[in-house]
């Protein structure tokens, strides 16, 4: 199992929102096919098919538990996975 698939499988199961690292969580995004568009300290990720827009923030060098929380909602809903 790769880092981003733990990492992915660490997202969907809900047990460490405030322990994710923001760039760990911004490459897993990449990964899953996001584009990315940064203003200020707010990164906005978007993708093809899928309506929500997901808008991550660094709280030191975490991202916000409850954004963590927005990403899971949309790995969840599009069955979303990381090809290797």
């Amino acid at each position: 199992m790769s880092k981003l698939e733990k990492l992915l499988s660490q997202v969907v199961s809900g047990r460490a929102d405030a322990n994710i690292a923001f760039a760990d969580l911004r490459r897993l995004l990449l990964r899953l096919g996001f584009s990315e568009r940064t203003r200020g300290s707010h990164h906005v990720f978007s993708r093809e098919g899928i309506e929500e827009r997901i808008n991550v923030q660094e709280s030191g060098s975490k991202a916000k538990p409850y954004q963590v929380k927005q990403v899971r909602a949309v790995i969840v809903k599009y069955g979303l996975e990381v090809n290797e």
